[in-house]
């Protein structure tokens, strides 16, 4: 199990080149997956550990893969169900921001929170491009309400900025934003794959609390790149790639929705 989630030793530039085009899985090696509730282990956790056939999963770190949440264990447990002949960890990445936040998040939630921090204080959403007018349109479409939110919510005050131009954000806003951060490493870790996915720490924090819905929230991110799309044609690779990100913020969409907000 370590090797499929750790990935493989690092090799020359030409192996790694062919293993990239013709990746290695694993084949399946188990029948029944099931949810058991209870300790999680030798960690001493509580949870709904996700098991197959019968034997708890391990992380990378060799701790047990184990939700909060029941909900959360059973979407678990569906991505491993749903693997066929052979394992491929590209199309779980539940369980990979699971890994993350078991493995990571829990001893560095300081670390985490700093760097949403960092993020909130040059957010995709404060920055309007000059022209055209449509384009800017478009951007307040999806973006002003966001900043209504905040300032409502979180009694936290945004400035805008025109361009690439650094605009500093105010302490107090800054500040207020990041008291809404949650405290629990799985919340805190989703909110960060959030955020790092979508170059907002303030599209994350809005999803958390349920102000706008997982689909809106993409779509909100990807204003620039679908009025360049719509101006001079779409961009397979990019699409490929944009698709693959989806699936990754869906994960952290559903952790924050399954979770709840604070």
């Amino acid at each position: 199990m370590r090797e499929l989630l750790e990935g493989h030793q690092t090799d020359g530039p030409v192996e790694a080149a062919q293993r990239a085009v013709r990746p290695t899985l694993r084949r399946r090696f188990y029948e029944m997956v099931t949810i058991a509730a209870g300790e999680a282990g030798h960690e001493g956790q509580n949870g709904y550990r996700v098991c197959l056939d019968g034997k708890p999963i391990r992380t990378p770190r060799r701790r047990t893969l184990a939700a909060p949440g029941a909900e959360l264990a059973r979407a678990l447990a569906d991505e491993w169900a749903a693997q066929g002949e052979y394992i491929d960890p590209v199309k779980m990445p539940l369980t990979r921001l699971a890994n993350t936040i078991i493995d990571g998040v829990g001893a560095a939630q300081e670390q985490v929170a700093a760097e949403i921090r960092k993020y909130l204080a040059s957010d995709l959403v404060f920055y309007r491009a000059e022209s055209p007018a449509p384009l800017r349109a478009r951007q307040a479409q999806h973006w002003d309400p966001l900043l209504s939110w905040a300032r409502q919510a979180l009694g936290a005050e945004f400035k805008l900025g025109a361009g690439v131009v650094h605009v500093a954000q105010p302490a107090a806003a800054l500040d207020r934003a990041c008291a809404a951060l949650p405290h629990d490493p799985w919340r805190l870790g989703a909110l960060h794959a959030a955020t790092t996915l979508t170059g907002s720490g303030l599209i994350a924090l809005a999803l958390l609390h349920d102000a706008i819905t997982a689909e809106a929230a993409w779509q909100a991110v990807h204003v620039d790149e679908d009025w360049n799309m719509e101006q001079w044609g779409s961009d397979e690779i990019a699409l490929k790639r944009r698709g693959f990100r989806f699936a990754e913020f869906n994960a952290a969409a559903l952790v924050l929705r399954t979770l709840g907000k604070l």
